[in-house]
């Protein structure tokens, strides 16, 4: 219930793109783990064309998010959301009805631009609109990211007993709807020139070394979110024998995200600076991947029902643990990329933070993906494990310096109506 009554604190816009990021994921995730699937079994293309399709939709989405963060800064974010979930409902659209390699690859490029657009617009208009109240915002965004997030493959499972192109035209339909509530409900927003050109402005976003510093330091946030659709995943299953067991990770962390991501926030920002709690929850990220680890030697299937439920317990605590660290760090890390710069650029600020959360995401998976074959190579099933411990503390240790050295802002101290109608009088 407190979760619902601070949804209807928030204006209207801020509560529509809640419920389009609802649906961004849900669309999302109901189509694109499939894919691959549908490409290779349906269609019959060989593994370098599937690899093909998927790394043009990857690079289209993670390159360009700094066009997308620049455009909206220039043009609106409100333009830049509603564009971008039109050209995924196009892109969609094309994976229903396209069998050819052209058209799919169309398809790939329009809906990883679509991302690019949409993404980096969606989080700055968040955090402008969202004033004083960023932390709380970011939080409820993150609730209904995570439960779309769930909501999408089991809709997606359910429709490829149709077939696969029942998923694509109802993500397509999904984002169709989204569109359209957009252009009639988000309300347009006067756009503040910086005052300089596109390259002047990347120059700036670059060459702010605090900013560009903690986007490195964040490398292991990414590496470790990822792992709850690999390592993770991976481990269920091999401790249980059973493939549905994946899904018992999504459904700890939904259920988990739902009850204390809002509480978590709100406790935490009384109670100490961001760079303190985005270091913890690092560090609790870290420390998430020791419980699985500690029993990834298990090379015998399980032993009934009651074995098979033992041995995912350390699998489901470590996700539990993943969720919450996320839940601690993620929405000051939100509320934290604005004031890095000036309000005009927050699109832009956003734009090349998700360019360095993309690179490190690749980078990391297949660290990991490299781990994980290594260990089994050599009879070493902990080394991945090992490895994304590593990630979070050392990710855990650069923020913490960061902040000791200053160079993280602090939070704006919140300035009374009367001075602030005072000062622009």
């Amino acid at each position: 219930m407190k979760t619902w009554h601070e949804i209807r604190g928030f204006p209207v816009a801020i509560r529509l793109l809640l419920v389009n990021q609802l649906g961004v994921n849900t669309g999302f995730y109901l189509l694109i783990p499939y894919l691959a699937l549908h490409l290779s079994e349906d269609l019959g293309m060989s593994a370098a064309v599937v690899g093909i399709v998927l790394g043009v939709r990857n690079l289209s989405q993670q390159g360009l998010f700094l066009i997308g963060g620049s455009a909206s800064d220039r043009l609106g974010a409100r333009g830049v959301i509603i564009a971008g979930c039109a050209l995924r409902t196009v892109g969609f659209g094309l994976f229903a009805l396209g069998d050819g390699l052209p058209v799919l690859l169309a398809a790939s490029v329009l809906s990883g631009l679509a991302g690019a657009l949409f993404n980096p617009a969606v989080r700055a208009y968040l955090a402008l609109e969202a004033g004083e109240r960023k932390a709380e915002a970011f939080a409820l965004f993150n609730v209904f990211a995570t439960t779309g997030a769930l909501i999408g493959p089991l809709l997606g499972s359910a429709l490829l007993l149709v077939d696969f192109r029942a998923s694509a035209l109802t993500a397509a339909g999904i984002f169709a709807v989204l569109t359209v509530a957009q252009a009639m409900v988000l309300p347009a927003r006067k756009v503040t020139s910086s005052g300089n050109s596109v390259l002047a402005d990347w120059r700036e976003v670059v060459g702010n070394r605090g900013f560009m510093a903690f986007a490195l330091a964040m490398v292991g946030l990414f590496t470790m979110e990822n792992q709850l659709y690999l390592l993770l995943p991976d481990g269920a299953r091999r401790a249980t024998g059973w493939d549905g067991a994946a899904g018992l990770v999504f459904l700890v962390g939904t259920l988990t995200n739902l009850w204390l991501q809002l509480r978590i926030t709100r406790a935490l920002k009384a109670r100490g600076s961001r760079a303190r709690w985005i270091s913890a929850g690092l560090a609790l990220m870290g420390l998430s991947f020791v419980p699985p680890m500690v029993v990834s030697g298990y090379g015998t299937a399980p032993d009934g029902l009651a074995d098979a439920a033992l041995r995912a317990l350390p699998v489901l605590a470590g996700a539990l643990l993943l969720y919450v660290g996320v839940m601690i760090a993620q929405p000051f890390v939100m509320e934290l990329i604005p004031d890095f710069g000036r309000p005009e650029l927050t699109g832009t600020y956003f734009g090349l933070f998700y360019v360095v959360s993309g690179i490190a995401a690749a980078v990391g998976n297949t660290v990991v993906g490299w781990a994980m074959d290594a260990g089994e190579y050599a009879d070493a099933p902990w080394l991945p494990w090992a490895c994304c411990v590593v990630s979070g503390l050392a990710s855990a240790c650069g923020v913490a310096w960061l902040h000791r050295r200053r160079i993280l802002p602090g939070r704006p101290v919140a300035v009374p109506v009367t001075a602030r109608e005072a000062s622009d009088a």
